[in-house]
């Protein structure tokens, strides 16, 4: 069962969350570099991290001064699984319309 979705598509739900999550695909960055494209006020930034840590996609730790946040790709499992059966679902529906399309079916 995808217990974890709704929790993943809500965090993601957010314009800057799934810009964060985004840069984050590309490497490790700290709170600071989280923020400047958005032009956000750090408790603001924090608390979009909150959201994504709490969601389970993002890990924060602390180096020295600075807070570095690290996206968990273990985390999105569940969607690409989640993905993976709508796909197939689309496929085959797709492969069935156009047997249908061409007279291929064995139903006539």
């Amino acid at each position: 069962m995808l217990t974890g979705l709704p929790r993943t598509f809500g965090a993601l739900a957010d314009p800057t969350r799934l810009a964060i999550v985004g840069r984050l695909s590309r490497g490790d960055a700290t709170m600071g570099e989280l923020a400047e494209p958005h032009r956000i006020t750090p408790p603001a930034m924090t608390k979009h991290v909150r959201v994504l840590v709490d969601a389970g996609l993002v890990h924060r730790r602390r180096v020295g001064r600075t807070v570095v946040c690290t996206l968990r790709p273990e985390a999105f499992t569940e969607v690409e699984q989640w993905l993976g059966d709508l796909t197939t679902y689309w496929n085959s529906t797709v492969d069935r319309l156009e047997e249908l399309l061409r007279g291929d079916s064995d139903d006539h």
